[in-house]
């Protein structure tokens, strides 16, 4: 008899284009309201695909974000998904000392919590900013409220990563608080991701696909896949001036990505991160 079809997590890190941390060099935080929003008309289509696939999904969401267009994260609660937050102005917690990310973490759940009138239990740091030389913060999210954590990719990587950490949901204290890392698969002895992002406009979807299949199947835990609004929008303005990397990284495979996505909701059965704390096939113990 085969094992039951695990649920996965399908989570969006809700942020406009000019905002991710690649662009910080290139993109003055004080030039932010300058810039033309697309992530209202990114998400109608985002929340569209997941309506047609019966798929509910968690939101992390910049405050920045939620404070100039509460409508759009009132749509999101009001259509079934959840909401969790990303901080407030998408700084890295590497930039930060406690008080500072305690400050930002709280101001940026009430707010939350404000405009969407449901209570915030998920964060998700900028660029996967939480390792092994700022685990503190994991504690600073537990004492203001928050039950959960996907902070922390289990790779080596030249802007993030903590190779060595559990790849799978843990207690990282002697408490309800859960770190959920962002997946990867174990080939050999190395990580690969294969949670979404930029890796999944670059590899082949096939790969993509198989790789999350084998965490399914072999390691019998979710995927907790993630992407960003801009990645269904080829048509974003360019940023000038970018060095090559970056550039590379930001916009390779922007027009194959809405249909990436569109196959992979319906290849594999999607859920919110908050399910997976009260699923207890998904728990770790």
């Amino acid at each position: 008899m085969n094992a039951p079809e695990l649920q996965n997590a399908m989570t969006v890190d809700v942020e406009d284009y000019f905002q991710v941390s690649a662009f910080e060099r290139y993109v003055d935080r004080a030039d932010w309201n300058d810039k033309h929003c697309r992530v209202e008309a990114n998400i109608d289509r985002i929340l569209q695909m997941f309506d047609t696939h019966g798929v509910k999904g968690t939101f992390f969401t910049l405050g920045w974000i939620a404070e100039r267009y509460p409508a759009m994260v009132r749509r999101l609660v009001d259509e079934g998904h959840e909401l969790a937050s990303h901080g407030w102005s998408h700084v890295r917690v590497t930039q930060q000392n406690q008080e500072q990310f305690r400050e930002d973490v709280i101001r940026t759940k009430h707010m939350l919590e404000d405009v969407g009138g449901q209570a915030v239990q998920g964060y998700r740091a900028a660029s996967y900013s939480i390792g092994e030389n700022n685990l503190w913060a994991l504690e600073v999210l537990n004492q203001t409220g928050h039950r959960y954590s996907s902070s922390i990719f289990p790779i080596k990587h030249d802007l993030y990563g903590m190779p060595d950490a559990p790849r799978f949901a843990f207690n990282p204290h002697d408490d309800e608080f859960v770190e959920f890392p962002v997946t990867t698969v174990r080939l050999g002895k190395r990580n690969l991701p294969c949670a979404g992002g930029g890796w999944f406009r670059l590899v082949p979807y096939a790969a993509m696909r198989w790789a999350m299949r084998r965490v399914n199947s072999q390691d019998r835990q979710p995927v907790i896949f993630y992407f960003h609004p801009w990645e269904i929008d080829p048509q974003q303005p360019r940023m000038p001036g970018l060095d090559a990397k970056t550039r590379f990284r930001h916009y390779v495979n922007l027009h194959r990505t809405e249909k990436r996505l569109d196959r992979l909701l319906g290849d594999f059965r999607w859920g919110r991160m908050v399910d997976m704390l009260t699923t207890p096939d998904q728990r770790i113990g």
